[in-house]
């Protein structure tokens, strides 16, 4: 089985905090939904005739495409993939997009999760950040959603936005709880060069919160969430029992797939590919069959680090049998020693020879994980 995944590289305006790619031209939608059915067509033997399990529409805000658009994609991707039936198709969205007209104009099509980009339940943050919705329109957002018939929904939050206390954080946990979403994504605001979140705190118009403040918030997020009765199964990513998201799980598992529209990524367990991060190019190459993206072979030590890089980040975590079935046993006997360590600092939990995170590792995962890859 592989994945899907469609990037959308149009928003109305840009967030703050935004480092994806993406365009606010509307004007060039018509031709990207040319492009991307192109793609699909050029690039229909990528995945070996493998099944398609998942079918993921990220951006960007795919919400900005319309029903029209959604159809000739979904005909051309089933004209060359076998879909298999219930399939996970996916669907990011902004929460005022999801208006009743909006919502019933995708009933007919394949989808059946929707993703709501809600970022905080506080209308101060939400400005700060440049998002076009309000907390109430993010609630009546999901509410409506359900209305509809999507109940497999999952929203995601922003922690460590600057000001950000562990009161408010909690009252926007709290926010999201009383809507009972089965899934859930809580990440820390990130300081991505470029961003005009960046350039302010470069000019000293915002600060980061401090690390304690962020440590303070990511434990509060575990503790809500656990007693809400979710399950962290990867670091950013919380879920009702069995409602995992099956797309994003297949990155972190190792399935191959396939990445298409601009700035996408493709993963083929041999090769990874990127599209150019530019529409213009994007178009070129498609349209005249010349190569669109960029590609990196993957030898035994780049597979391990990468196998290292993703499992570990869930709950699964590594079983050392399967790392030295796989790459052999000087690479699995490389990850053990340098395991050691971070196992007597209580970074990382071995049982049954199977290594995870711990929840005081996964907060400063990033170390962890770069000891752990083979230069």
């Amino acid at each position: 089985m592989a994945g899907l995944y469609i990037h959308v590289p149009f928003c109305l305006k840009r967030c703050t905090y935004c480092d994806f790619f993406s365009r606010t031209e509307m004007k060039y939608k018509t031709a990207y939904v040319e492009a991307v059915i192109r793609e699909l067509e050029l690039r229909k033997d990528y995945l070996d005739g493998e099944s398609l399990e998942t079918v993921y529409f990220g951006g960007g805000t795919p919400s900005q495409l319309q029903a029209d658009d959604f159809k000739r994609i979904f005909e051309t991707v089933h004209r060359y993939h076998n879909v298999v039936a219930g399939a996970e198709i996916t669907l990011e969205a902004n929460p005022d997009d999801l208006t009743p007209a909006y919502l019933s104009a995708l009933q007919p099509l394949s989808f059946n999760r929707i993703s709501l980009g809600v970022q905080s339940f506080s209308d101060a943050d939400l400005r700060m950040l440049h998002r076009r919705h309000n907390s109430r329109q993010a609630a009546d957002a999901v509410r409506r959603c359900r209305e509809y018939g999507y109940d497999n929904l999952s929203i995601d939050l922003m922690y460590g936005i600057p000001g950000q206390t562990v009161e408010h954080w909690k009252k926007n946990l709290e926010a999201a709880l009383r809507l009972n979403v089965p899934h859930l994504s809580a990440y820390h605001l990130s300081w991505e060069e470029g961003t005009t979140l960046y350039r302010q705190w470069q000019s000293g118009v915002v600060c980061p919160v401090d690390e304690e403040i962020s440590v303070q918030l990511y434990y509060t997020l575990l503790h809500i969430l656990a007693a809400a009765g979710y399950l962290q199964y990867e670091i950013s990513n919380f879920c009702k029992p069995g409602c995992f998201s099956r797309h994003n799980s297949s990155y972190w598992t190792g399935r191959k797939y396939l990445g298409v529209g601009p700035a996408a990524h493709s993963y083929n367990h041999h090769s990874r590919q990127w599209n150019m991060a530019s529409l213009e190019e994007y178009f070129r190459g498609v349209r005249c069959g010349e190569t669109f993206f960029e590609k990196e072979c993957l030898d035994l030590r780049t597979q391990y680090n990468d196998y290292v890089i993703t499992r570990l980040r869930t709950m699964w975590g590594i079983r050392l049998a399967d790392l030295r079935e796989t790459f052999g046993a000087e690479l699995a006997g490389y990850f053990l020693r340098q395991a050691q360590p971070h196992i007597r600092n209580g970074l990382l939990s071995v049982s049954d020879e199977i290594f995870r995170l711990t929840s005081r590792g996964a907060f400063i995962s990033d170390g962890i994980l770069s000891d752990l890859m083979r230069g």
